[in-house]
């Protein structure tokens, strides 16, 4: 066939729906807006977000601080479910939680949103779970993108992907030159699985052929709802806890030393990470009871209890280290805030006895951090 006889080919016939585009925008204005603090320069829709950073005038010596993640294979779940209200608020907790852990308040959010085919109301819901991530983290989401990517992805399917920036004063910057030995380590309770080990679990439920629409007593839902919970943010949190105990943030005997956030590599791994060289943390498994769904997932594909711990966060989704004499008053303010919290271990020299230690990890992701093991057997 000549060119003459071909038929015109437009972009809607490559896959692409600039129409459809335009109308998720403006059905998740609203949710976006409603981020903003006076900060924010512009509205929705323009080529870049801006934001008055005036404010970090006040600062002596401000440090910006940013994070990149997406939600992994989670939004298989959301996809399969047909609900994509919550894989939002994923992104952002997996965001803005690592930035906190240096002290940095989140200032801005932006968004990836890469799918096959754009269904204005899929984005926008994926969306109001980011806005609302964002609102409740104190983040301004000041732009993002949508991206259609016909022949590439299939038509129901999508992946998501933010980054955040924060600041924090050079001075008072948390970190592991901070934590000194006798410290107390400071669980945080997760909302369940959080946005990692996605390919294990799944792994698990297809091999041990259960549906998502599945009731299971132990969790007093569908399986489907429980892997859908929302991976908690921890922001508002972390950042009230440090005000409060660190009211003189640049002395170097402040009681709030430092923060982990537990995302891939466990516990023990992200812990290490936030510990300097020559301490260990010993953190005891007694201190709390297995959440019922980490249970579910190690008995129903027989996981090795040390896997499940290299892989899920086992009931702890942030952790805090703090002075001895503030380990009760930092509990007390997170139970307040309506998070529950514990004592579940200690910072000590780092022995041989624990060095030899087949269970004690080391260093991890790069970083010759300290050293942690966990010991005992989980209250249930």
């Amino acid at each position: 066939m000549s060119s003459s006889d071909q038929q015109p080919i437009t972009y809607a016939d490559a896959g692409v729906d600039v129409e459809a585009g335009d109308r998720a925008v403006e059905l998740m204005k609203a949710s976006v807006k409603a981020t903003h603090s006076p900060a924010v320069v512009g509205g929705v829709g323009g080529f870049a977000g801006m934001y008055d950073a005036s404010a970090l005038l006040k600062y002596k010596r401000p440090l910006l601080a940013s994070s990149t993640d997406g939600v992994g294979t989670k939004v298989a779940i959301a996809q399969a479910m047909d609900k994509h209200d919550t894989i939002g608020f994923d992104l952002v907790g997996m965001v803005v939680d690592d930035i906190v852990v240096v002290g940095a308040e989140p200032l801005v959010m932006t968004d990836y949103i890469a799918c096959g085919k754009v269904v204005p109301e899929r984005i926008a819901a994926i969306v109001s779970g980011i806005a609302e991530g964002c609102r409740l983290a104190g983040t301004s989401l000041v732009g993002g993108e949508t991206a259609e990517h016909p022949g590439l992805l299939g038509p129901d399917e999508y992946d998501v992907a933010g980054a955040a920036t924060g600041v924090v004063e050079a001075d008072a910057m948390l970190g592991p030159e901070r934590v000194k030995a006798g410290d107390r380590v400071i669980a945080m309770a997760s909302s369940g699985i959080h946005s990692n080990g996605y390919s294990l679990v799944r792994r698990v439920i297809h091999a041990a052929g259960w549906d998502l629409n599945r009731e299971v007593t132990e969790l007093g839902r569908t399986l489907g709802e429980e892997l859908l919970e929302p991976t908690r943010v921890y922001a508002g949190d972390c950042l009230s806890l440090m005000r409060t105990l660190n009211t003189e943030p640049e002395s170097p005997e402040a009681p709030l030393r430092g923060f982990s956030h537990v995302t891939g590599g466990g516990l023990a791994a992200n812990l290490a990470r936030v510990l300097p060289t020559g301490l260990a943390a010993t953190v005891d498994r007694g201190t709390w009871e297995l959440p019922p769904i980490f249970s579910l997932i190690s008995q129903l594909g027989k996981v090795p209890q040390d896997d499940l711990e290299r892989t899920l966060n086992v009931g702890v989704g942030m952790v805090a280290i703090v002075a001895p004499d503030a380990a009760a008053d930092a509990i007390a303010h997170l139970n307040a805030r309506g998070l529950q919290a514990w004592d579940m271990g200690e910072v000590t020299e780092l022995t041989d006895e624990i060095r030899a230690d087949e269970a004690t990890v080391q260093g991890a992701k790069g970083v010759d951090g300290g050293a942690v093991r966990l010991v005992g057997n989980y209250a249930n």
